[in-house]
């Protein structure tokens, strides 16, 4: 996982330049109104401070659909440039106007950097430690500040008057640093990539990424992310080994009900059976219950009901992981669900790693005999290669997996990707599912059309293991279920992007065709309606209502009032009084006070980075919003009533230091997070930009309002509707928001588009 760290690391730096200039404008703009004589023009001085803000909420617009067409990377280096530009010019600065020029384009960069480095992020990141990475923004834009403050008091304790260009144009030194790692370092999101059908791209640094060859499922996961996933419906299934040869079969080879599932391997199946109804799954349970009538009290039935499906559904999942899995859980699953390898997985070629998805995968038509001569040597590992490049996914070679466990030394290579069920032959591949104990698999399901022929297709499978079943359990004879373990299986079903092809029963309907390879599936995908159109799918649509919702209930949650007035607060609480007692000026001690503040905040982060793959997402918001809701209420109450001055230093310092620490350990990087992950591949960046945009918005209301609040309710009035803010968000977060810790991005897009529908249709539908 180092490579992904290291590139985590890299692109946080766009963050830690945005704690920076937010620390330097903040003590610079003491001396710049001094030069300029803005004492009596508030106006321009709020200008100069807002004028970054307002250069972020202008170039967010465009930010997602431009990252969307020209990629993340661009756009990230773009920032780096604007960063480096915006800090040279206000180093020269020498009127107001070029100043808010300089501070407009630094806010380009800001912008740039705040929407993009979570989605770049999110998308290069495996499911065990997104969130954990996806902190680092937090911390190196709170350490930027930090950084800046201890910069800036050295120079205020150095000479009287400080030169502020200086301090507003030393941004340019980490700007380089960022621009060099940007350009030279940071790798195109493999996700993009993919989505423009750029395969063998997205494969090398797939494999830089996770530091191994054996990349192929993941690129199948990324492919099959592709689709819209409208027709996503949830199965349950009983699954076990494969007992039987032949032609490998659709789901009428035993009998109506058993379904036969293949996995990504030549030569790699189970059987399933169905189980009714889909209602003895957590995740059909789980969808029942959130269409249920309302009934019952609020810990009980009232409270489900009034979930979110999506919460109710993400939840089950989380609740039933074992605990190795549900604190940040294991590429490898459990050990009793097979492992479903890699898709279009082929051994290595003599001089480097498989390059299958740069050619297009359609077998050639040769005779059925040919066909399984080659199949047999491609099995026995006496066949080149190459051979295996043109293997079909669905097999007429035997399915039964303990073959696989046969196969000799010979064949390791194209092989030891995966193990039998049975636990024997092959060891345990690197590519154990697709993260969070979920697996990918596709089954072969048959239909007859409005013209009367029947047709077979295939559909992509993301599997969950949710506990053993003996066979005597699904009417076997309960005998040797040590060696021959099933497993109880819910699915999200939907149609494949990588089998797009009907096949007529007729046409070798065990080998249906692959209609496109991968780069045409992309290419496709890209050219299809306009992208606008796909903002309006049920769970794009009810993504997007999360995102925007909790991005406006963090901005008036009240973190930039505290932030601007912390000085204040704690000067009324002495503190300013006992730090001027050592001899410091008053803009110093301001600014000592900024800083230890935001010192405070590293520890909290460093915390809330290593639970946030651990507890998840929501558990950390449902803990640290009380929390925040409680240090608002004292702050009122310090503000209102009458008490002794170390009562009244003790209450106000201890609050706001309470206040930081749980902000953002929660409700400071978790939005940015959610908004990263719950959106798909082909939108994701428009999406995140209308969340970003969201942001903005509600940061340039929260910050024009506070003077005018101030005089109308006064500092406790400000505080108490933060409370009140604060309040709503924590019913919000308790009835809208899922947790999304240790999923692939994939599956949480599939669980939106279910939780979309679920109160549309009927319960027979699922």
């Amino acid at each position: 996982m180092r490579g992904a760290v290291a590139v985590a690391i890299a692109a946080a730096i766009g963050n830690l330049l945005q704690g920076w200039d937010n620390a330097t404008i903040a003590g610079a703009v003491l001396y710049i109104k001094r030069e300029f004589h803005l004492e009596s023009q508030p106006a321009i001085e709020g200008l100069v401070v807002a004028a970054s803000l307002i250069g972020a909420t202008i170039i967010t617009t465009f930010s997602g659909p431009a990252s969307d067409a020209v990629g993340r990377r661009p756009l990230l280096i773009a920032s780096s440039l604007l960063y480096l530009a915006g800090g040279l010019i206000m180093l020269w600065s020498p009127s107001v106007s070029v100043l808010l020029l300089a501070r407009l384009v630094d806010g380009f960069g800001v912008g740039l950097a705040v929407t993009l480095v979570p989605v770049y992020i999110s998308e290069t990141s495996p499911p065990e430690i997104r969130g954990r990475l996806n902190t680092l923004p937090q911390f190196t834009g709170s350490g930027g500040m930090f950084l800046s403050y201890v910069m800036i008091f050295a120079m205020t304790v150095s000479s009287p008057s400080p030169n502020w260009r200086a301090m507003l144009g030393v941004l340019f030194v980490p700007a380089v640093a960022y621009l060099v790692v940007t350009v030279f370092f940071l790798p195109e999101s493999p996700r993009w990539l993919v989505s423009k059908g750029r395969m063998k791209e997205a494969r090398d640094v797939l494999e830089m990424l996770r530091g191994r060859d054996d990349v192929s499922g993941e690129m199948a996961l990324l492919v099959e992310g592709l689709g819209t996933g409208d027709d996503t419906r949830i199965e349950d299934y009983v699954v076990g080994p494969s007992d039987v040869g032949g032609d490998g079969g659709g789901e009428n080879e035993r009998d109506d009900q058993t379904v036969t599932l293949y996995g990504p391997e030549q030569g790699l199946s189970w059987v399933a059976q169905p189980v009714a109804g889909g209602r003895g799954s957590m995740l059909g349970s789980a969808l029942a219950l959130g269409m249920q009538p309302s009934s019952g009290s609020w810990h009980g039935s009232m409270y489900e009901q009034m979930k979110d499906p999506v919460v109710a559904l993400l939840g089950s999942v989380h609740e039933r992981l074992p605990a190795a899995e549900n604190g940040g859980g294991s590429m490898r699953g459990s050990t009793l669900f097979p492992n479903l390898g890699s898709m279009l997985s082929v051994a290595e070629r003599p001089g480097g790693g498989g390059e299958g998805w740069d050619e297009e995968n359609v077998r050639s038509d040769t005779g059925d005999d040919e066909e399984m001569e080659d199949e047999e040597e491609y099995l026995s590992g006496n066949g080149d290669a190459e051979a295996g490049l043109q293997a079909p996914l669905l097999s007429r070679q035997s399915t039964d997996v303990e073959v696989s466990s046969e196969i000799q030394p010979a064949s390791q290579m194209s092989m030891r990707r995966h193990s039998s069920i049975g636990g024997g032959g092959v060891e345990a591949a690197s590519t154990m599912g697709i993260g969070g104990g979920w697996q990918l698999a596709w089954k072969w399901t048959e239909k007859v059309g409005a013209d009367g022929v029947k047709r077979g297709a295939v559909k992509r499978m993301y599997l969950h293991e949710e506990g053993e079943v003996t066979p005597a359990a699904i009417g076997g004879d309960g005998g040797d279920t040590a060696a021959t373990p099933y497993v109880h299986a819910a699915a999200l079903v939907s149609r494949s992007m990588l089998y797009t092809k009907d096949v007529l029963i007729g046409q070798s309907p065990t080998e249906p065709a692959f209609a496109n390879p991968p780069e045409a599936v992309a290419a496709a995908a890209s050219a299809g309606h306009p992208v606008w159109r796909e903002l309006l799918e049920p769970g794009v649509r009810h993504a997007l209502f999360c995102g925007v919702t909790i991005q406006l209930l963090q901005q008036f949650s009240g973190i930039n009032g505290v932030l601007y007035y912390t000085p204040q607060i704690l000067d009324q609480a002495g503190v300013s009084v006992l730090l001027a007692s050592l001899g410091l000026s008053a803009d110093s001690t301001s600014i000592l006070i900024s800083g230890l503040t935001t010192l405070l905040m590293l520890p909290s982060i460093g915390v809330a980075m290593r639970l946030m793959d651990v507890s998840g997402r929501r558990k950390l918001l449902l803990w640290t919003l009380p929390v925040l809701i409680l240090s608002l209420v004292v702050l009122v109450v310090a503000n209102v009533v009458p008490m002794a001055a170390k009562a009244h230093a003790a209450l106000s310092t201890g609050s706001v230091i309470v206040y930081f620490c749980c902000f953002v350990m929660g409700f400071g990087p978790i939005p940015n997070i959610l908004c990263a992950e719950i959106f798909p591949t082909r939108v994701r960046g428009l999406c995140i930009a209308i969340c970003s945009l969201t942001f903005w918005l509600g940061d340039i209301i929260v910050t024009y309002s506070l003077p005018v609040m101030l005089s109308s309710v006064g500092l406790a009035g400000v505080f108490a509707f933060y409370a009140v803010v604060c309040c709503v968000a924590l019913v919000f977060v308790a009835l809208k928001v899922p947790e999304t810790k240790g999923l692939p991005l994939e599956v949480i897009i599939e669980f939106f588009n279910v939780g979309a529908k679920a109160g549309t249709l009927p319960e027979d539908e699922y």
